[in-house]
């Protein structure tokens, strides 16, 4: 009878401590027909305190613009800490400081709304800004990933939108043992936190107001139950590991029985 108990047990055991298909499968649900377009949320992103720009001025002159720029010219090569040092960085009080065009508001205007400011700045020292053209982009969308993920830590893309795929996929995606049911997202506005929540596995995350992710947003990739019980993500593995279990049990088990018989004889 003991023996079938731990059959039982054993195989209970080893159900429940697997990670379900369910559990790691993306964006499940009601399927989209091919060639069907679906609206996703994508508002605008508004400018915030700490964002650094990229801001390149350009005519048909370029002599005449170049005062206004910041000596990056079209053939630098650029990594991760040359806009850190040579862009334009949104101040504490919301300000852009521009040669010439001095402070320039940028705190909640988009990018195409700062573009349009710096153009109508321009029209100060020149009758025609017809032929002048005001680019304005995030110099790398930087983010920090955490938890289940291939790799963590600070990480950046030169996107002017990307969504939290996008992210992940660029930290190395989710481990097996990672919860993409309740993926969390920590945001930092205006001196205030928030808290956000999407399930990776479901279609509707594709319409979630946070499936775009802002700069300097923190994603967090829970741990599945199962990590914390020490049991495997596949079922091998967790067979594996529960045959280890099994068998401790069964010799601990054997052992009581040799020692109370012992005594029992004596």
């Amino acid at each position: 009878m003991s023996t079938k108990i731990s059959v039982f047990l054993f195989i209970i055991f080893t159900i429940s401590s697997c990670v379900s298909h369910k559990d790691i499968v993306y964006f499940q649900g009601e399927s989209i027909k091919d060639g069907e377009l679906q609206e996703i949320s994508n508002k605008p992103y508004r400018l915030q305190v700490d964002d650094i720009l990229k801001i390149d001025i350009k005519a048909a002159n370029e002599e005449l613009v170049k005062v206004f720029n910041n000596g990056l010219s079209s053939n630098t090569q650029v990594n991760a800490s040359t806009y850190y040092f040579s862009g334009y960085s949104v101040d504490k009080q919301g300000f852009i400081k521009i040669p010439l065009l001095n402070k320039i508001n940028v705190l909640g205007f988009t990018t195409e709304e700062v573009s349009e400011k710096i153009l109508l700045k321009l029209g100060q020292f020149f009758k025609n800004t017809d032929d002048m053209f005001v680019s304005v982009k995030l110099a790398g969308l930087r983010y920090t990933v955490i938890g289940e993920v291939g790799s963590t830590g600070n990480k950046v893309l030169y996107q002017n939108n990307v969504n939290i795929i996008e992210a992940i996929a660029n930290a190395g995606d989710i481990e097996l043992t990672g919860d993409k049911t309740n993926v969390e997202i920590i945001r930092i506005t205006e001196g205030n936190i928030q808290k956000f929540h999407i399930d990776l596995t479901q279609l509707a995350a594709l319409d979630s107001e946070i499936f775009y992710i802002r700069p300097n947003d923190i994603i967090y990739v829970p741990a599945l139950k199962q990590k914390s019980l020490g049991t495997g993500a596949t079922a091998s593995q967790s067979l594996a590991t529960t045959a280890s279990i099994v068998s401790l049990l069964a010799t601990t088990y054997t052992t009581y029985l040799l020692i109370t018989r012992f005594y029992n004889e004596k």
